[in-house]
């Protein structure tokens, strides 16, 4: 019997708003390492997460590399 396959990556951020994301990625990183982390102007001066998420529903690429993060913080933290 095989397994059945496993959910895509995005798959997993199915109803997790892109607010929540970023509420959770800054209050695990705090901004200055999300800066680190994703090299995005609206995470290094003067961040707050509605400037963020004003850019990020606008911009696809750094969107993905939100998702992205907030995937390896998950499977980081339920390691």
């Amino acid at each position: 019997m095989t397994p059945p396959p496993s959910p895509s990556p995005h798959a997993l951020l199915h109803g997790i708003t892109l607010e929540r994301m970023m509420n959770e990625l800054v209050e695990h990183f705090g901004w200055e390492a999300l800066a680190g982390r994703i090299n995005l102007r609206c995470f290094a001066l003067d961040p707050s997460v509605s400037s963020s998420l004003k850019f990020l529903r606008k911009t696809p690429w750094a969107r993905e590399k939100v998702e992205n993060l907030y995937l390896h913080m998950q499977r980081t933290n339920d390691s």
